[in-house]
C-alpha cells in the first residue's frame, strides 16, 4: 500500500513540475484560435430569426427568380411575393443582364446543379447557352447588419457580427444543406451582333432527388450598347497591387504576381475603370491599409547629395494596367501624404531613411521641383504626361493650396486631382476633382467646372452610412450612385478601394473598425460580387442614358421629346433624395428603367 501510494505522489509530483515548466516558444491558448478540422468556405454560424417559417415549407426543392436589388439570407425562407420560375426582360446589344436564382429548402439537398440551354429567336436567330454565367453567393462577415444606418468612419455599436451575401464563386454543384437558402447570380451577355427580337431558353434545374425547370424570355433591343473600354463614364477605384502577391504569397512584380495582376485589372476594365492608381510615396495613407501600398517610385539620395529616382515599378504597372484595358488616365499619389512624412533611401548606408517635409517649407520645394522635373521627363518619355494626375486626398487646406503652388509654379502643364470635400478655392486649380458626397458643389457650380473641361465625380467611403457599397448595403444602392452622378451632371465615382483586402477576404469583409466592404470590392482571384455588378450595372445605366441623349437629340419626333422631358424629370428627383429607404430608391431607379426601355423602342 505504501508503495502505491509512493507511485502516486510521484505521478502527481511530475505532472505538476511538467504543467509548471517554462517551455520555449510558450503561447497561452487564450490568446489564438482553435484551429478547424476542415476549411470553411464561409461561416455558418447563423441562426433564422423566424424558425417556424422552415416548418411550413413543403420539403424538397424550392427554387425561384429574384430582383438583384436585395439580399437574401443563409437561415431565412426568402421572401419572395410571388415565386416565379420565368424571367422576363429587355435590354440592348451589347448589355450585360442580370438577375439572382434563389435555392431554398427545409431538408438537405445534394448536387444541386443547373443545365444551360439556348435561347431560341421568334426569327430562328439563336443566343447562345455559352453567354449565361452562373457564380455562387457566398456569405461573408460584416459588422453591421442589413441596410444600417447608425454608423461612421469608427467602430461598429454591434458586439456581434452577422452573414451577407456577396462574393461571387464558380461552380459545378453545391450541396444545400437543410433550412438554408442559397443565391445563385446569373449573368447573361447579349454579343453586339446579336439580331434583336424576342428570345425563349430554359434552365434545368436538378438535385439527387428533384428536378425543376426555368424559363427565360429576354427581348433584344434595337440600340447597341458600346464595350466598356469606349465607356464616357469615369470610373476610378483605387488600387493595391502589393495585396495580391501578398494574399497568392508570390513575389511582389514578379511575372507570377503580373500574371494575377492583368486577370485582376481585367475586370477592372470591364466595368469601365478609367483611372490607373500608382504611388510615388511609400504608404501615403497613414499606414492603415492591411497590406502597405508601397511606392513605385524609388527615390535615393546619393552620396553626393544628389537625387535618383527608379521608375521601374511604376512603368510595370502602368503598361500591364493599359494591357488590361484601363488607360484613360493615371493618378499619382501623393505630393501631401499622412504627417508629410516622405521615404527615400540613403545612398551611403543602404537603409531607408524618413523625412518629414511640409509643403509650405523650404526643403519640400526644393526637393519637389527636383523630383517634378526628372518624373515629367519621364512621362513625356514614356508617351503618358498628358494623361497623368498629380493626385492629393483629403489633406488639410492649408497644405493642399501650398503642394498645389509648388506644383503649379513647377510647370502649369500639370493636372491635379483632388478627393474630398468641395472648396471654391480649389475649383479653378484642379483638372479633376471629387467630392464627398454630401460635401457638394452646388449643380450650377459642377455644370460651370464641366463647361470649362475640367471633370468632376463625387465619391462615398466610409461616410455617408447611405448610398454606399458596404456589405450590408442594399444593393439597389449601387446602382443608384450612378443614377445619381448622371442627375447631378457628374463624369463618374471614385471610391477607395478596389481591393484593399484584409485577412480573410473572401470569409470576413470587416476592416479594423471601418465598416464591412468599405476597403474592398472585388475578391482574390479576380471574382466580383453582388455589390461590385450593382455598380458596373448602374454604369450601364448611364451609357445608355449618354447614348439615348445624343439620338434624342437629333430625332424630332414628338413622341421622343415628350419622354425624354419625362425622363429628365424623373432624374431630378435622386439629387433630392435623402432618406434612402430602400423601396423607394428601388422604385426609383426602376422607374427610370421603364423610360429607358420606353425610349430605346422609340430611337431606334
Amino acid at each position: 500500500m505504501q508503495k502505491i501510494s509512493a507511485l502516486i505522489f510521484l505521478l502527481l509530483f511530475s505532472l505538476t513540475i511538467g504543467f509548471g515548466q517554462a517551455y520555449k516558444g510558450l503561447i497561452e491558448a487564450s490568446k489564438v484560435v482553435t484551429p478547424d478540422g476542415h476549411y470553411q468556405d464561409e461561416y455558418t454560424f447563423d441562426a433564422s430569426v423566424d424558425p417556424q417559417r422552415w416548418t411550413k415549407e413543403k420539403p424538397g426543392l424550392h427554387i425561384s427568380f429574384a430582383s438583384t436589388d436585395k439580399l437574401y439570407f443563409r437561415s431565412e425562407v426568402p421572401d419572395l411575393q410571388p415565386e416565379s420560375l420565368v424571367w422576363e426582360q429587355a435590354g440592348w446589344r451589347g448589355e450585360r443582364l442580370n438577375t439572382t436564382l434563389v435555392v431554398w429548402s427545409p431538408d438537405t439537398l445534394d448536387q444541386v446543379r443547373f443545365v444551360l440551354h439556348d435561347l431560341v429567336g421568334s426569327k430562328g436567330a439563336v443566343l447562345k447557352k455559352e453567354n449565361i454565367k452562373l457564380n455562387l453567393v457566398r456569405y461573408v462577415l460584416s459588422n453591421y447588419p442589413y441596410g444600417a444606418s447608425n454608423l461612421d468612419c469608427g467602430p461598429s455599436p454591434y458586439k456581434d457580427v452577422f452573414l451577407m451575401p456577396d462574393r461571387f464563386e464558380p461552380f459545378e454543384r453545391f450541396q444545400l444543406p437543410g433550412r438554408t437558402s442559397r443565391p445563385v447570380w446569373l449573368s447573361l451577355e447579349v454579343p453586339a451582333g446579336t439580331e434583336p427580337g424576342q428570345y425563349q431558353g430554359t434552365i434545368d434545374v436538378k438535385t439527387d432527388h428533384y428536378s425543376a425547370t426555368l424559363t427565360l424570355k429576354i427581348k433584344v433591343q434595337q440600340p447597341t450598347l458600346p464595350p466598356p473600354s469606349e465607356w464616357k463614364f469615369r470610373l476610378d477605384l483605387w488600387q493595391n497591387p502589393w495585396v495580391l502577391a501578398w494574399y497568392n504569397h508570390v513575389e511582389p512584380w514578379s511575372e507570377e504576381h503580373k500574371l494575377l495582376l492583368k486577370k485582376h485589372m481585367k475586370l477592372y476594365a470591364d466595368a469601365g475603370g478609367k483611372y490607373i492608381t500608382t504611388y510615388a510615396v511609400h504608404s501615403p495613407w497613414a499606414d492603415n491599409s492591411f497590406r502597405i501600398e508601397g511606392t513605385m517610385i524609388d527615390w535615393t539620395k546619393q552620396a553626393d547629395g544628389s537625387w535618383k529616382f527608379d521608375y521601374d515599378i511604376f512603368d510595370q504597372y502602368v503598361t500591364l494596367a493599359m494591357e488590361a484595358g484601363v488607360d484613360e488616365a493615371i493618378t499619382i499619389y501623393s505630393p501631401v501624404p499622412w504627417g508629410n512624412r516622405f521615404r527615400y533611401r540613403d545612398g551611403k548606408t543602404g537603409n531607408y531613411a524618413y523625412e518629414i517635409m511640409a509643403p509650405d517649407s523650404k526643403e519640400y520645394k526644393a526637393f519637389w521641383n527636383i523630383f517634378l522635373t526628372d518624373l515629367k521627363a519621364h512621362l513625356q518619355r514614356k508617351g503618358w504626361f498628358e494623361k497623368t494626375y498629380i493626385g492629393i486626398n483629403e489633406s488639410e487646406m492649408k497644405q493642399t493650396l501650398a503642394a498645389i503652388q509648388v506644383v503649379k509654379d513647377h510647370s502649369k502643364d500639370w493636372r491635379i486631382t483632388y478627393a474630398g470635400d468641395w472648396h471654391k478655392e480649389l475649383d479653378l486649380l484642379l483638372s479633376d476633382y471629387s467630392f464627398l458626397y454630401g460635401k457638394e458643389p452646388s449643380m450650377k457650380e459642377a455644370a460651370e467646372r464641366s463647361a470649362r473641361g475640367a471633370s468632376s465625380t463625387y465619391y462615398v467611403c466610409c461616410n455617408p452610412a447611405k448610398p454606399n457599397n458596404f456589405v450590408f448595403s442594399p444593393p439597389i444602392e449601387g446602382r443608384w450612385i450612378s443614377w445619381y452622378a448622371v442627375a447631378y451632371g457628374y463624369d463618374g465615382f471614385l471610391r477607395w478601394a478596389y481591393d484593399a483586402w484584409p485577412e480573410d477576404p473572401t470569409r470576413d469583409a470587416r476592416h479594423g473598425s471601418w465598416a464591412a466592404g468599405d476597403c474592398f470590392l472585388v475578391y482574390p482571384g479576380a471574382n466580383s460580387g453582388i455589390r461590385f455588378e450593382k455598380l458596373r450595372e448602374g454604369i450601364s445605366d448611364a451609357e445608355k442614358i449618354r447614348v439615348l441623349r445624343e439620338k434624342a437629340a437629333k430625332s424630332t419626333d414628338k413622341n421622343v421629346k415628350k419622354l425624354m422631358l419625362e425622363f429628365d424629370q424623373h432624374l431630378k428627383s435622386f439629387t433630392t433624395e435623402r432618406d434612402f429607404n430602400e423601396q423607394k430608391i428601388t422604385d426609383a431607379v426602376q422607374t427610370g428603367e421603364k423610360l429607358l426601355d420606353q425610349l430605346s423602342e422609340t430611337l431606334k
